[in-house]
């Protein structure tokens, strides 16, 4: 690993996600570079645990799709020699050269399961929330991009003057911050793993004092989410007897994340996460199963609470 390392903000990050095959990726060697890693060591960190990344995960790009990322970047001229220079560094074998590595979404949050240390965790928080960001805005502004599509078209049809259409965008912006509201509802489909997890994950960085999770059937990944919570947070896991965490699991994950404890029902079959006493999740997906099949979640009223822990 490099000795001197930076935390790379969104925006620098941004730059970095291509497109390749209709699939948003980032590459190998860039992502090293996020992570701090020298290109050679971050693939082999990924090669020690290849089980994780399936091929819609990571896959190599054929020479032509790197060629086409160089030519989409619009790079200046010393961006594109910074570009060529990195792909001569690409490992020799045999005297073959070998191109890079694409991460997909899901194979960039299996790399957050891979990288450990205080520096992972840094840049993969900026990741999550950098996706999240992204994704939101696309989706839940879908139809303002459409009307500035339209907008333009007419430009060019009407010859509208530019600074009345330059008016009219400004003002679907302002409408855009005007109703951005918290959701309260969602679904996700199957193969969103990515934004189950990142979904998830928000709800746990909510918490200030107290995490209570009811869920049937809780494993070990459930407590790698958990483990992402604030320092001196409390968590209370209500789930089946039958589950496959064991004392040593418990053990473990106090000695590094304390406190939590696990108690055992079979009153509840639906799941709901309890932040603080005064926020509410219904979530229709056992945890360890998010983004496998389709799934909602909803944020109930808190006076609902006090009912379903009497009846845990």
């Amino acid at each position: 690993m490099k000795n001197e390392i930076a935390i790379h903000n969104s925006e620098w990050i941004k730059d970095k996600i291509y497109t390749v095959c209709g699939e948003q990726v980032m590459l190998d060697f860039e992502l090293a570079e996020i992570y701090g890693y020298e290109t050679k060591a971050f693939n082999q960190q990924v090669k020690n645990n290849i089980e994780r990344f399936d091929e819609d995960f990571r896959f190599q790009l054929t020479v032509e799709e790197f060629n086409e990322i160089l030519r989409c970047k619009n790079s200046t001229s010393n961006e594109i020699l910074r570009s060529k220079n990195l792909t001569s560094k690409t490992e020799n074998r045999g005297g073959r050269r070998y191109m890079p590595y694409a991460f997909t979404e899901q194979g960039i949050y299996m790399l957050m399961t891979v990288l450990k240390g205080e520096l992972a965790v840094a840049q993969s928080k900026i990741l999550i929330r950098m996706f999240k960001e992204m994704k939101h805005f696309l989706q839940n502004n879908a139809n303002i991009f459409a009307e500035i599509n339209t907008i333009k078209q007419n430009l060019l049809e009407t010859n509208v003057h530019q600074k009345e259409a330059d008016k009219r965008i400004d003002e679907l912006f302002t409408l855009m911050d005007k109703y951005n509201v918290e959701e309260k509802q969602g679904i996700f489909f199957q193969g969103q793993i990515f934004d189950a997890y990142a979904k998830f994950e928000s709800f746990i960085a909510q918490a200030k004092k107290e995490i209570i999770l009811i869920d049937g059937y809780v494993d070990l990944s459930v407590l790698e989410r958990l483990s992402k919570k604030q320092s001196g947070v409390n968590v209370t896991i209500y789930t089946d007897p039958k589950t496959k965490l064991t004392a040593q699991d418990i053990q473990k994950f106090n000695a590094q994340y304390p406190t939590m404890s696990v108690k055992h029902t079979t009153k509840m079959h639906d799941r709901f996460l309890i932040v603080d006493g005064k926020t509410l999740y219904h979530i229709g997906a056992s945890l360890k199963d998010l983004g496998k099949k389709c799934f909602a979640f909803e944020l109930l009223e808190p006076s609902l609470i006090p009912a379903i822990l009497q009846n845990v």
